[in-house]
């Protein structure tokens, strides 16, 4: 389908199959496109969700993996369902014409080529609400650049400063280098943050930490590299929905939720560098009703 798969290096895994060849990535597919639901999202950060939700589309598959992982029936264990660029289009036609904010794509990465082609259908066909970017953060520069001028929200995660940590947990080394290269090219992209009288975003990054159990060391180094870098001209999403889930049942560290100490010592910490926009959350947000149901929901739409 895109050449660009014959020896894909759309992620830092740089992997280089050839996913055209039905052999799967890093990321766990070939050069199909499977989604595993698509919805009106109210859990997001407010001006991303407003009053109607986002519309959120998951799909199936992850380049990074995170051994953590709330999403991990789609992640990791790549549940989804295959459907069309032409699909994928629609879908996000009928998420606007159900009151979507905004269309969110979720862990994206490696269906950057499908994505890129279903925006601009959707666009041709009437598609004017802003596109979200929604990732892990591991993303390459040349693969971000794809997209230039089609998303007008980047939403990535900024998981690790340490790279033993993201070794740890992710198996990548080099993920805070990566990483921050990315977000630095898609603030270049649409710049700082912009919204409509209601509140909700049009343009702009917000930058996701998950706070992980034993890491807030950790999380007080982003904090600090994020507003040295960019100041208020971006937006922070402080997470303590971090819910462990059957994979770290047995790892001491992860097989807990975050405690307020820790939380509040990373918020304190957040207040005392003077972060003026930012996100934070409760403690019933690591509760599991929070996760969504990968129930193949509203992706029953023909080509055309």
């Amino acid at each position: 389908m895109y050449s660009e798969l014959d020896c894909c290096k759309l992620c830092p895994r740089l992997c280089g199959v050839n996913r055209n060849n039905n052999i799967s990535g890093l990321c766990g597919f070939d050069n199909r496109l499977f989604v595993a639901k698509a919805y009106l999202h109210k859990w997001e950060e407010p001006p991303i969700s407003g009053e109607n939700g986002s519309g959120t589309i998951f799909f199936s598959g992850c380049n990074l993996k995170c051994i953590f992982c709330q999403n991990y029936k789609i992640s990791a264990k790549n549940f989804g369902k295959e459907i069309s660029v032409g699909q994928l289009s629609n879908i996000m036609l009928n998420l606007q014409k159900c009151g979507a904010h905004n269309i969110n794509l979720v862990t994206p990465t490696h269906y950057i080529l499908h994505i890129r082609d279903a925006i601009k259908m959707a666009k041709q066909k009437g598609l004017v609400i802003p596109i979200v970017y929604n990732s892990s953060g591991y993303e390459n520069v040349s693969s971000i650049k794809l997209l230039d001028g089609l998303i007008d929200i980047y939403l990535p995660d900024l998981k690790y400063y340490d790279d033993i940590t993201s070794l740890k947990y992710s198996k990548a080394y080099d993920y805070f280098s990566i990483s921050t290269c990315a977000i630095d090219e898609m603030y270049k992209q649409v710049g700082k943050a912009k919204f409509d009288k209601n509140g909700i975003m049009k343009k702009g990054v917000i930058v996701r930490h998950l706070i992980i159990p034993g890491c807030s060391n950790d999380s007080k180094k982003i904090l600090k590299y994020l507003n040295d870098k960019y100041g208020d001209n971006i937006y922070i999403s402080i997470m303590r929905q971090y819910t462990p889930n059957e994979n770290v049942k047995n790892i001491d560290k992860l097989n807990r939720c975050v405690t307020d100490k820790e939380y509040n010592d990373v918020l304190e910490y957040a207040i005392k560098l003077g972060i003026n926009n930012c996100f934070i959350q409760d403690g019933s947000s690591s509760d599991e009703c929070f996760v969504p149901d990968f129930d193949l929901d509203g992706l029953d739409f023909n080509e055309d």
